[in-house]
């Protein structure tokens, strides 16, 4: 069985996020919340390390700006310059 992981992130109209997890099995698409802790939007690297420890790969940074990625073991972490851009679920 084929199975893929996708992470949507779905704003609701008072601007909050709802976070779920997209499944494809067997070409059928299923959806259901996350409850893997991640870190916050705008939170800084110092921050994330202290809350959730040291990520196991920090990946080189690209672009401009800068974009840099930490791999943790259930999630990956997206800064722009310092601060948290995105932080997607993975296992």
């Amino acid at each position: 069985m084929k199975t893929r992981l996708l992470v949507l992130f779905l704003c609701s109209a008072a601007s909050s996020a709802a976070i779920a997890e997209t499944i494809v099995v067997d070409d059928q698409l299923k959806v259901r919340e996350s409850t893997v802790k991640r870190p916050d939007r705008g939170m800084t690297m110092s921050g994330v390390e202290s809350r959730f420890g040291a990520p196991a790969t920090k990946h080189a940074t690209v672009g401009q700006p800068p974009i840099t990625r930490w791999d943790y073991p259930a999630f990956a972490v997206f800064f722009e310059n310092d601060r948290v851009i995105h932080a997607v679920a993975t296992g």
